[in-house]
C-alpha cells in the first residue's frame, strides 16, 4: 500500500495499482511530482539527486495525516525543500572532492518549457551556476520564492528560519543573483543561430568561422569528473577554446537539442552520447560553453523530462 511503497510513485519503473491511484496522499503527490522534481533540481543542479529527494519526499508525505493539511501543494513542496536543502549541504561537500569543474547534469527538456520564460532561465546552465555560488541557505530561500513564489511564512517552515530572517536572506540572495546572472534576455533565435554557426565550424573544421563566432574571452568549462578527458581548468580566451575544439573527431556527431529550456549540441560517437554543449550567447557571440561529458551525469538526455512551476 501507498505507506509502505519503496518507490515514489510517478517514478518510470514504479507500478501504481489501481488502489494506489485511488489513494489521496498518492492522487495529491502524482499531481505535483514534476513540481517537487523542478524544486529538488533547481536546488540540487544534479537531477539524480533530485529523484532520490523525491523519494525521501514520499516516504514522509505518506506518513502524514492529510486532515492536518490546508495546502497539500504547499505542504509537498515544503518537504522536498527541507529534504533538498539537507541534501545540498551534503552535495557541497562531495564537490570539494570532485576532480575539475563541476557542472549541473544536464536535462533534455520539452518545448513547452522554452515557453515558460522564467522557468527556462532558472535551469539554465548559466543561472545554475550561478546558484551554485550562494550558500544553501540562501539558494533555497532564492528558488523557492523567486521562481516558486512561495510566500516568506511556507518558506520559514521549509529552511528552519524566521520570517523575517528568511526576507534577509531572500533580499542577500536577489543582489548576489543579479550582480552574477547574464545581463539581458537572449531569443531563442538568437542562441539557434550562433549554435547552427558553431556546429557548421566544428563539423567543417573551420577554425576562422568557429572564431567569428566566439568572443574574445569567451570560457569553456569541461566536466570530466575524474571519469573522461576533461580540462581542469577553465580553458578562456577563444584562440584556445578554437585550440581545444579543433581536437574533435570527425567521426563525431553533432546534434541540436533543446536541454534546461535551452538550444544545445548533443555530441555523439560511435551512437553514444559524449558531450553535452550548452552554451551562453551575449550580443550574437558564444561567451560561455558548457561541456558535460561525466557519462555518470548524461543518463536524462535519452528521454525528455518534464519540469513544472
Amino acid at each position: 500500500m501507498a505507506g509502505t511503497s519503496q518507490t515514489a510513485p510517478g517514478d518510470r519503473g514504479g507500478d501504481m495499482s489501481r488502489d494506489d491511484r485511488l489513494d489521496p496522499a498518492t492522487e495529491a503527490f502524482v499531481a505535483h511530482r514534476n513540481l517537487l522534481f523542478t524544486v529538488a533540481y533547481e536546488m540540487l543542479g544534479s537531477a539524480a539527486d533530485a529523484e532520490d529527494v523525491l523519494q525521501e519526499t514520499w516516504l514522509r508525505w505518506a506518513g502524514v495525516d492529510l486532515d492536518t493539511v490546508r495546502d497539500r501543494r504547499a505542504y509537498l513542496v515544503r518537504i522536498a525543500a527541507r529534504q533538498a536543502l539537507s541534501r545540498l549541504r551534503t552535495l557541497g561537500r562531495r564537490k570539494e572532492s570532485y576532480i575539475g569543474p563541476w557542472l549541473p547534469e544536464p536535462l533534455l527538456t520539452a518545448p513547452d518549457v522554452a515557453e515558460d520564460v522564467m522557468l527556462a532561465d532558472s535551469v539554465s546552465m548559466a543561472m545554475l551556476l550561478v546558484l551554485e555560488t550562494l550558500q544553501p541557505t540562501e539558494r533555497a530561500v532564492f528558488v523557492l520564492r523567486e521562481v516558486f513564489d512561495l510566500d516568506y511564512d511556507e518558506i520559514a517552515e521549509a529552511v528552519d528560519k524566521s520570517p523575517a530572517a528568511v526576507r534577509q536572506i531572500a533580499h542577500r540572495a536577489r543582489a548576489h543573483v543579479a550582480a552574477r546572472r547574464p545581463r539581458g534576455v537572449v531569443s531563442p533565435s538568437a542562441t539557434r543561430d550562433a549554435l547552427e554557426a558553431f556546429q557548421r565550424a566544428v563539423e567543417t573544421g573551420d577554425l576562422q568561422r568557429l572564431l567569428d563566432v566566439l568572443a574574445p574571452e569567451v570560457v569553456l568549462l569541461g566536466d570530466g569528473g575524474g571519469v573522461v578527458p576533461a580540462a581542469l581548468e577553465p580553458v578562456v580566451g577563444a584562440s584556445r577554446v578554437t585550440d581545444l575544439l579543433g581536437r574533435i573527431s570527425a567521426a563525431t556527431l553533432l546534434q541540436p537539442a533543446q536541454v534546461n529550456g535551452h538550444p544545445a549540441l548533443v555530441f555523439r560517437l560511435n551512437g553514444e552520447i559524449e558531450t553535452v554543449m550548452a552554451v551562453r550567447v551575449d550580443d550574437g557571440l558564444i561567451t560561455g560553453l558548457y561541456a558535460v561529458r561525466n557519462p555518470e551525469k548524461l543518463s536524462h538526455m535519452e528521454r525528455e523530462t518534464t519540469l513544472h512551476r
